[in-house]
């Protein structure tokens, strides 16, 4: 088989069909950017629960006549509620907040923003902030043991606040994902009629090939080898299209949340993990259309 010849055939094929080589290009850009979105968004939440593992606590907010009068958890109220945390199946620790902790934090994780100024020591609850050993079995038992406990103004489950927020980059992945699906139908379609017709321009010559003993393989190859190159181009345009964006809205949209310790940032790393993935998706994609294209409607 003659290397040159195939390399010609390709490049004349894509030349020929410039147009529709482009709108196969830029559709299948499209759908592998939101592939690797999406993918992104995966890996986000995997490093985000990661993140949080070691760091969810329960937070026993105690009543403001407490707060204001006891500074350091030594009063009768609140070492008695401390005690009974310590005491409780599941808890690793208990850590005292009073309200001036509790304001440094809060202008700390709302530093620039409106919300820190509207915001005084006095408003803000003393807190004992349990870490557990049992995340679920032990959340379960400090509620429990919490419930009618005087000094206690309520119980409050970081891992409720986390699941909110898995439950968003799950919806932003699963929209990725969805419409990553519609732009890859378009993709398949594209492909298939760009081969079709790349296919019916040389038929002329494909068939003196044939006739002079060329194997239908050998024929087919330079089809199959353009909805190769279209697809890998179409996912290094998408990769280009994710280190863009990272630098230009992503980052910016996400450096409140990030700065703050709330989400993971999205590095350049990431970007190089999911980029090998989009590059066999597209080729492989394209591939197994166009083979199946020519065995099913063309025949060379």
């Amino acid at each position: 088989m003659r290397a040159d010849f195939v390399a010609r055939e390709v490049f004349t094929g894509l030349r020929r069909n410039v147009t529709m080589t482009i709108a196969m290009v830029l559709t299948t850009a499209i759908s592998l950017g939101l592939v690797g979105t999406g993918l992104l968004a995966v890996r986000t939440i995997d490093r985000t629960e990661e993140l949080y593992s070691d760091r969810v606590e329960v937070q026993v907010a105690l009543t403001a006549d407490v707060s204001a009068s006891d500074t350091d958890c030594t009063q009768a109220i609140c070492a008695a509620v401390k005690s009974r945390l310590e005491g409780t199946q599941g808890v690793e620790s208990v850590r005292f907040e009073n309200q001036q902790s509790a304001y440094e934090r809060y202008q700390k994780l709302f530093a620039g923003q409106t919300l820190a100024d509207l915001v005084r020591p006095q408003s803000l609850p003393a807190t004992l902030r349990v870490r557990l050993s049992d995340q679920a079995a032990g959340a379960q038992a400090v509620r429990q043991a919490m419930t009618d406990q005087v000094g206690v103004h309520n119980v409050i489950d970081q891992r409720d606040v986390v699941s909110k927020l898995f439950d968003f980059l799950g919806g932003v992945r699963n929209v990725t994902f969805a419409l990553a699906l519609v732009q890859a139908i378009a993709a398949l379609l594209l492909i298939s009629n760009t081969v079709q017709v790349s296919a019916f321009t040389r038929r002329t010559e494909v068939g003196v090939m044939r006739l002079v003993g060329a194997t239908r393989w050998y024929t087919q190859l330079p089809f199959l080898i353009e909805a190769v190159v279209t697809g890998v181009i179409g996912a290094l345009i998408a990769v280009g299209g994710l280190i863009t964006g990272k630098f230009l809205f992503i980052d910016s949209l996400l450096s409140g949340i990030v700065s703050n310790g709330v989400v993971p940032p999205i590095e350049i790393a990431d970007i190089i993990w999911v980029s090998p993935i989009l590059v066999m998706i597209g080729a492989g994609i394209a591939a197994i259309t166009g083979y199946i294209t020519l065995r099913l409607y063309v025949r060379l």
